[in-house]
């Protein structure tokens, strides 16, 4: 099968849909990648990448073709040009690129723009979409401040519709991602269940032994509006007379500038920053974890959304703790792995953490719950075949 994925991100920018095109090249699939140049999630482009050097790479076996775009940068303004830039230079480079493929797959992030240079190639070769939703649009701009009564949202609504509508098939990534498209987009034709794998560091952490009573809670991923991780740290201020509990953030993103600033107005010496580290470092920070830590806005759709990180936690065999409504409760509830309590109420998730560094004779168990249900839904066996039947009856 000759397949071309098109998608905004990709390596070295960390995101899923690396390692499945290199599973699927490993499964004898010829695949090319087109996509845009590394900026996430810092929004500057690494000097590698400037004055359109590597516009063409092989990595594992995936052939690359990026297209030229506007760095992220800071600010609304800078993320809608960054969104448009790469929508015109990768239909551009659409029209030129060779079309020696079967079928194309959109992995689906932010933004859904990102969509648009596949529906081009779709009219210029007739040959199928599949696209394969992580991301809820025009959902995701109203967790980021855009109010569902302006003229930005209904305009962008009329695309993503536009473009979810004139796709052959649709995947999700989560199970209420289809009440949306239901409900919102106007879809009622077959969706696709498709959660998403860890990559197999995650699946053999080993604890690491450290002081006694200490309880180390790690929240790793991107740090931005919609992920409140603003309510961690306010979970830790609840807490902050309490010198057994840990906090480690990793990770980077648009909001961890005022995280940060939040930490040092409350003085918080135990939540600790490590930045954004590579994908190979993050078993060490696995591996300290009693519990991980999971969040999002106060959104209906948009806790429609399951979290990544939300498996990888799972296939470490760790509890999970939540200030989190939606897929992503269910999901936790369902596996009994961890506890949960209402998106942004700080107040009750510190008593959850506070209440959990006090039951340690239930961690192992909570654990244990975790990594059956992962292997049991999130194997990365279950879903290669699951996407593999998705692609052939494309």
């Amino acid at each position: 099968m000759k397949l071309l994925v098109v998608c905004q991100y990709f390596y070295p920018e960390q995101f899923k849909v690396n390692d499945i095109c290199f599973e699927l090249v490993k499964l004898g699939h010829d695949v090319t990648v087109l996509t845009g140049i590394p900026n996430y999630p810092l929004g500057v482009i690494s000097k590698d990448y400037r004055w359109f050097k590597k516009r063409s790479e092989n990595i594992n076996g995936v052939k690359i073709i990026r297209t030229s775009l506007i760095a992220r940068g800071q600010g609304k303004l800078r993320l809608v040009l960054n969104y448009v830039s790469f929508a015109l230079s990768s239909s551009i480079k659409a029209l030129y690129m060779k079309k020696d493929f079967d079928l194309i797959l959109v992995y689906q992030l932010s933004p859904i723009t990102m969509a648009l240079p596949a529906l081009l190639l779709k009219k210029l070769t007739g040959k199928p979409i599949l696209l394969y939703c992580q991301d809820l649009w025009p959902e995701s701009i109203v967790a980021a401040g855009i109010e569902k009564e302006s003229t930005a949202y209904k305009a962008v609504l009329l695309l993503s519709r536009y473009i979810y509508k004139r796709v052959d098939k649709i995947a999700v990534s989560s199970r209420l991602f289809k009440n949306y498209f239901n409900e919102v987009i106007g879809i009622n034709g077959d969706i696709k269940y498709l959660p998403v794998y860890a990559e197999s560091l995650f699946e053999n952490i080993q604890p690491e032994s450290h002081e006694s009573g200490i309880s180390n809670l790690v929240f790793a991923g991107n740090i931005g509006e919609m992920q409140s991780v603003e309510t961690i740290i306010k979970a830790a201020n609840e807490l902050k007379d309490l010198d057994n509990i840990k906090w480690h953030i990793v990770g980077d993103g648009s909001d961890k500038n005022n995280c940060e600033r939040l930490a040092r107005e409350y003085g918080l010496s135990n939540v600790i920053f490590y930045g954004q580290r590579p994908i190979e470092e993050m078993p060490e920070f696995y591996s300290i974890a009693d519990a991980f830590l999971v969040t999002l806005k106060v959104n209906k759709e948009i806790s429609y959304t399951l979290p990544n990180k939300v498996q990888s936690y799972m296939a470490a065999g760790k509890p999970v703790i939540g200030a989190i409504d939606g897929e992503t409760r269910l999901v936790i509830e369902e596996a009994d792995c961890g506890y949960c309590c209402k998106a942004e109420d700080y107040i009750a998730l510190a008593e959850l953490i506070k209440g959990f560094a006090l039951n340690i004779e239930k961690h192992a168990a909570l654990g244990d719950n975790a990594r059956k249900y992962y292997k049991e839904h999130f194997d990365k066996q279950i879903f290669m075949n699951k996407l593999i039947e998705f692609l052939k009856d494309g």
